[in-house]
Formats: C-alpha cells, structure tokens, sequence
C-alpha cells in the first residue's frame, strides 16, 4: 500500500512487560517514516527512546518502582482505573493540540481509548496477553463479578467513562472489548483461540523482529547482546521476569540443581531486590546477573527456567526452547498449564521447584525428541504469524480507513 506520513501515538503503562513487546512494532512504524510520540512514564524513557518515537511523559501512579502489586484481582484493577483517570488530563494537554490520526495502546491503558473515542479517532490496542475469547464474559467476567468490591469497582468506572467523553459506556466492554486489537502473542498461546473474532484481533505474534532482521535476528538488539562460551555444550537461562524475583531460596535451589551439570552452562538473573551475596557460592558454571537481555539469549539457549510470564512463553516458543514453567501470579498458571498441552514444558509450582525436580526436568525434557518436534513446528508458526511489519501493515490499514 502507498504511505502517507501519520502522526501515530502510543500509550502505554510503566511496566516492563508491558513496554517491551511493542517496542519493534514502533521501531518499524518509525521506519516507515511515520511520526511516532509515545505516551510513558519516565521510568521506562531509557527503553522508548531508542525506538526512534518522541516520548511524551506523564506520570504514573501504578506501582511499578517496587513491583507491590496487590494480590486482590479487584485491588489491582483498581489500580489501573486510578492510573487512568488521573493521566485523560496528562495526556489531553499534549494531544488537544496535536490529535493523532491513530491511537494505539495498551491493555491497561484506559485513558488512550477515552482520549481517541473523545476524539472520534481511530483506536488500536497492542495486547501483550491473551484477548477475550467469544465466552469470555460468561467463563472469566462473571467470577469476577462475584469478588467483593466487584460492584463499586464497575459503578466507578462506568461513571468515569460517561463524564469523560468515551462512547462506549459500558465498562466491561470498555475494558476486555476493543474495537480493534494486535495481539503480539503467538495464536498457540491464546485460550479458545477458534472464538476470537478475527474481524477485531489479529495475532501477530512476539514482535522480535527488527528493521533487518526478519526472522528476529535484529530485535531488542540495543538490549545488550550475549556471547554463548566457547566450552557450552547446552545453555540455560533461569529468569523470573522483572516483578517477580524475590525468591533466593529458589536461586539456592537452581544452584544446586544445575550448578556443575556436566555440560550446562546457566545464566542465572535475579533481578533488582537480591544480592548475589545472599546466594552462597556460586558455581563455575553459573554466571548471575540482576539483568539479562533475554531474547539475544534465548536464542542460544537449550532450555528455558520461567515464570511463565506472556512474553517470556512468547519468547521462548519463538526461540524454540523448552521450558520449565514456574508460575508466581497474575496469568502464569494459565500460561504454564498451557505450554504444557502444547507439549513443551514441565510445570513445577514454586513449593515443587526442588532441586531433584529441577534437574529431572531439565534433563527429561532436552532428551525428548517429541518435544523437540513440537517445539520447531510451534517456532516456525510463531514467526510465520508476521511479527512487528504484520502490526504496522494492520496499523496503516486502520490509518486508511481513517
């Protein structure tokens, strides 16, 4: 199709996890030449900027600093209602004067789709999870309306939305119903993938692909890069994500389950809250780091330790690596019983994780050659779903449509 020169905005939240998955598809839209401003919190200014955008900051209030997230899924929405409602005044004093023709967004980011149904814009979300599936509202929003303060929650909401100058008034469907998504997950991944309306959502894929790099070769590569030893016969990466690494006596356990494994090299990232010191001795063959750049290593890796986060499953299935799936929160229990129907990984819950488990696992599922042909069908499927030039060709479309 022929380009024209768009003012494309994205807004987004402060989460890491929330932030990454889109960065190449703004990378891309930035190659296109489209001008590109970008909605975030200073905290994650460092990971926006080099995408080549113009970032708009505004402030946050979501706990992102310290990772304190509420376990009460009602306190948690909460949280994301009360981001939104004080940044629609943030971002109206930037984008009044100087509309977008296409908003895009996150799935926490109400305010962007307030700020573009005000403005009678066309509306994008970028979901970096799974989307509601047709019984969606029946399987999942109906529990949810069942928890206690499920009633004040959605009264607040709609009435935020009916004084703020959205059209769609009903919140339930404000929140979980866009009317036009890219989910950057691949479609293997999605929950009763067959119901969702393929009219609305398109599922691209993990978006790793960088402007030379179709096979995600170039992606996320201002991340750092990441040599495999010369002597590695197998490589393993153990990560947590980044809001969920308070776990040194799992650390403990994973030098002991791998530490000295006769072939294994293991990278080990802990995050921001541990020291290293409390780890004990660390084994020759077991390099620790408070941060990894997680893709440049997967694709080297034989074997994948996770929390079972969206993206690093994403990751590791487009990367064709093997998982032990530790889930700690939010919908990495979901994830992880998941990629075990996909039939490649093990899921071991935190109390489980002892060493002898882990080692077992790791050693069963590397010699498996069933998982192994799983694991390049599942690989070859995710990168064929089109990843970040798939999302700015749907993304120009809309501006068409426009």
């Amino acid at each position: 199709m022929s380009r024209q020169r768009a003012h494309i905005a994205m807004i987004g939240i402060p989460a890491v996890s929330h932030t990454l998955p889109s960065l190449e598809i703004i990378r891309e839209l930035v190659t296109r030449g489209h001008r590109v401003t970008y909605a975030n919190d200073k905290a994650v200014a460092d990971l926006i900027i080099p995408t080549g955008a113009q970032l708009v900051p505004y402030r946050s209030t979501l706990p992102v600093s310290d990772n304190d997230w509420p376990h009460d899924p009602i306190a948690a929405m909460s949280l994301f209602l009360d981001d939104a409602i004080q940044m629609l005044p943030q971002l109206r004093v930037v984008y009044a004067d100087d509309p977008a023709d296409v908003y895009l967004y996150d799935i926490g980011g109400y305010a962007a789709r307030a700020l573009a149904e005000a403005q009678g814009a066309p509306a994008v979300q970028l979901s970096p999870s799974y989307v509601a599936w047709a019984s969606f509202e029946e399987e999942v929003g109906a529990q949810l309306r069942q928890l206690p303060g499920a009633d004040a929650y959605f009264e607040r909401f709609t009435a935020w939305l009916a004084e703020c100058g959205a059209t769609t008034t009903d919140a339930e469907s404000f929140g979980g119903r866009p009317r036009r998504a890219v989910a950057m997950i691949p479609r293997a991944m999605q929950p009763h993938a067959d119901t969702v309306d393929p009219r609305i959502v398109s599922f691209v894929g993990p978006c790793l692909d960088g402007p030379d790099g179709p096979d995600g070769s170039d992606g996320r590569a201002n991340q750092g890069t990441w040599t495999r030893p010369a002597d590695a016969e197998n490589v393993l990466l153990i990560s947590l994500g980044s809001a969920y690494t308070r776990q040194v006596e799992f650390y403990r356990r994973c030098l002991v389950a791998f530490g000295d494994l006769p072939g294994w090299h293991v990278v080990l990232q802990i995050g921001k809250y541990t020291d290293p010191a409390e780890l004990g001795q660390i084994p020759d063959n077991i390099e620790v780091h408070a941060w990894v750049p997680q893709v440049a290593i997967l694709r080297q890796a034989d074997a994948f330790v996770t929390h079972a986060g969206m993206g690093g499953c994403s990751e590791g299935l487009h990367s064709g690596v093997p998982m032990i799936a530790v889930p700690q929160g939010a919908d990495q229990f979901g994830n992880a019983d998941r990629l075990v129907e996909l039939g490649v990984a093990r899921r071991i819950d935190t109390e489980d994780a002892t060493a002898d488990a882990l080692r077992a696992a790791l050693l069963e599922l590397t010699a498996d050659q069933e998982v192994a042909r799983r694991l390049v069908s599942l690989r070859d499927q995710a990168r064929a779903e089109g990843g970040a030039r798939r999302a700015a060709d749907l993304i120009e479309a809309e501006l068409s449509r426009g």
